[in-house]
Parts: structure tokens; C-alpha cells; sequence
């Protein structure tokens, strides 16, 4: 979210005892509420925006009975839609379309629903990315991530779409490979309304911070939209879940309120949620 201007320095209030400074600092404080309000007024239209793009793409998607399908050249940043289904190495669930990453025989289970273009999976990741994955290092639990493509449609364009089919590029690579990219795209996530990930060279130039990743194969694989029918089939997958707003997250089957009043939760208080359903 952009940020709102500042006062320009030369209208600062005079600094005048008695009165005038009763009067700045009230106006000041004033200026405090009303920024406040904003911010809150433009978290709570964004996050109306995410849910309501959920649920259109979600209605769209069953009566439409197809993915999405937008052709162009590799050359121009575009990927293809049409072309077989490859279904990139490392993927699991009955259908392919769910990337785990984490210990195999951990006990409990957390599941995230994510879209590259959300904003409020940024703030997830960016405030408690770091704890999600110690948990997961530590044996806690492994994580499954089922990720959506819907605020293309929501907010137009294809960069949900051509982030995820590159993901699937970093899967074909490896689990870590995945993870390592996927957090580099939430690091790097442009505005929701620049639809800055569907650009093929941005995506490879974000690739070149993942240590190996930029083999000859992943390169290509990006530049002709190879996992882009994939990434349609987990957007397929997403929809059918039920789940109608990102981030959700869910521990062995019970959904984690990781949002308070438009915020995401503190790492600490992730991690009580966390042992609360464990034991």
C-alpha cells in the first residue's frame, strides 16, 4: 500500500508557548487519528477486494467449467496457456497440485492458502514467514501450500497466474528451491493493482536471488510458460477447497485466526495458536 503524503516542512505550526502550542499539538494529534483511519479504511477495502476475487473466481471457475487462457510470446514477458500438462517433479497431492515442504513423518499437518499477488499473504509471510518455517524445520509440522490465481481476475491481469507457473519451474528444481523462491516473491511482491509479476525477465531477475535456481531448465521452463496449465490446475484445486479468501491457514484441519483487526498475529502469538491444537 502506498504510503499517505507527509506535511511538507515549511507548514509546520509556530511554536509559540501557551495556546499555539495547545493547538499544534491537538492538530497533531488529530492528523494521528485521521492517518489512522485511513490506514484501517484501506486495509479493510483491500481485504474486501481479496475475498470478494475469491469467491467471483470461485463462481466463475464452476460455471465457466475452464481456467484461464491467454497466449502471447515468451519474448514479450507472456506465457503460454495452451499446451500439455506437465506436472512439475516435487508435487504432491491426488492431483499434483499441492507443494509440501517439511518432514515427511511430521505429525500435524498446516495448510496454507496463498495468492503471489495478495497483500495480505505478504504481511503473513513477511510477519511470521520466518516462525512458519522454523516449526516446520523443527518437526512440528509440514506444510502443504495450496495457492490461487483469482485476483487476476479480481484486479486483471495474469501475474498470480505467471508467479505460480514459475514456482512450478523452482518446484521441478526442488522442495527448498520452491520455498527459497517463494519467499523472495513475497519479499519482492508488487503492489496488488501493478501487476508487476507478469513479467517473465522480473520473475528471472528475482530468481537470480535463489543460490541455483537459474539452471538452463528452469529459464526455459519460465520464458515458454511450460507449468503454466499446471498452474491453472491448482488454481482449480484452490477453488474446489471451499476456502474463499486469502491467506487462510489451517493446523490439522482447524483454521488459525492469524489476522487481528487487519493485522497479522505476532510470531509469539502464532506459535501459542500453534501448540494450542497440538497439545
Amino acid at each position: 500500500m502506498s504510503k499517505k503524503p507527509q506535511r511538507p516542512s515549511g507548514t509546520s505550526a509556530k511554536t509559540t508557548p501557551g495556546k499555539t502550542t495547545g493547538n499544534a499539538a491537538r492538530r497533531a494529534a488529530t492528523d494521528r487519528m485521521r492517518e489512522e483511519r485511513e490506514r484501517t479504511q484501506r486495509s479493510a477495502r483491500i481485504r474486501r477486494r481479496t475475498v470478494v476475487g475469491a469467491a467471483s473466481a470461485a463462481v466463475l471457475a464452476l460455471a465457466a467449467g475452464v481456467a484461464f487462457a491467454v497466449g502471447g510470446s515468451s519474448g514479450s514477458g507472456d506465457t503460454a496457456a495452451a499446451g500439455p500438462l506437465v506436472t512439475p517433479a516435487n508435487a504432491g497431492g491426488a492431483d499434483g497440485t499441492v507443494i509440501t515442504y517439511g518432514k515427511a513423518d511430521a505429525p500435524h499437518t498446516l495448510e496454507i492458502y496463498e495468492d503471489f499477488r495478495c497483500p495480505y499473504c505478504e504481511q503473513l509471510e513477511t510477519t511470521n514467514g520466518t516462525t512458519i518455517q522454523q516449526l516446520a524445520d523443527d518437526g512440528t509440522y509440514k506444510i502443504e501450500y495450496h495457492l490461487a490465481t483469482f485476483l487476476d481476475q479480481g484486479l486483471g491481469g495474469k501475474g498470480s497466474r505467471t508467479a505460480l507457473a514459475a514456482a512450478g519451474a523452482a518446484l521441478n528444481e526442488g522442495v527448498d528451491k520452491f520455498k527459497q523462491f517463494h519467499d523472495v516473491l513475497y519479499a519482492n511482491q508488487p503492489d496488488e493493482r501493478n501487476d508487476g509479476f507478469a513479467d517473465v525477465n522480473r520473475l528471472l531477475d528475482l530468481a537470480g536471488q535463489v543460490p541455483g535456481l537459474k539452471t538452463d531448465a528452469f529459464v526455459k521452463a519460465v520464458q515458454d510458460g511450460t507449468y503454466t496449465p499446471w498452474a491453472n490446475q491448482v488454481n482449480k484445486a484452490f477453488d474446489k477447497s471451499g476456502v474463499t479468501g486469502t491467506p487462510t491457514v489451517k493446523l490439522d484441519g482447524t483454521k488459525l485466526d492469524v489476522f487481528t483487526n487487519g493485522a497479522p498475529v505476532t510470531p509469539e502469538r502464532f506459535t501459542a495458536m500453534v501448540k494450542q491444537v497440538t497439545g
